[in-house]
């Protein structure tokens, strides 16, 4: 593991947000998915915010931030957002964060993007997250993490 500079989009968020004190992390074995991230830092893997992109019916970006450990229930996003949603293939994932999938961080991005919280995971006491690419990640307090967002309450949104 070593400290490392985030991407240009994420360090403006940083500054923006005033979390200039936040450390990226680089891990050589990397930390695609939220498994091989836990195992990489050492945690739990329901510490680990995974930043998912869907697709709405009508072509609007949603961005799921979601506990580790748990996955997406489709129907329980479709019902609050009132529209089906799928997965977002790879082009458009980076078109619409300026990420790679396996990197995408919960801000930061290219566009725009809505976005829905996990309530477990803001309960949580550290969040790691992406940080740009599928080998890095940084640690948020939940209170930074809702700070950045705007979003004050987690949704329950897993299967």
């Amino acid at each position: 593991m070593k400290k490392v500079s985030p991407p240009q989009c994420l360090q403006n968020a940083f500054d923006a947000n005033n979390l200039g004190h936040i450390d990226v992390f680089e891990f050589p074995d990397g930390t695609r998915s939220a498994a091989d991230a836990a195992n990489a830092i050492g945690c739990d893997i329901s510490d680990i915010g995974k930043s998912l992109v869907f697709m709405t019916e009508a072509g609007k970006p949603v961005l799921i931030i979601m506990n580790g450990a748990d996955q997406v229930d489709l129907n329980k996003v479709a019902s609050l957002i009132g529209l089906s949603i799928r997965k977002a293939d790879a082009n458009e994932v980076r078109e619409h964060t300026g990420y790679a999938i396996g990197g995408v961080p919960p801000f930061g991005h290219a566009h725009p993007v809505e976005t829905l919280i996990d309530a477990k995971l803001l309960a949580k006491e550290t969040i790691w997250l992406a940080a740009g690419t599928p080998k890095t990640v940084f640690a948020l307090t939940p209170d930074e993490l809702r700070n950045v967002t705007g979003i004050e309450t987690g949704v329950t949104i897993a299967v």
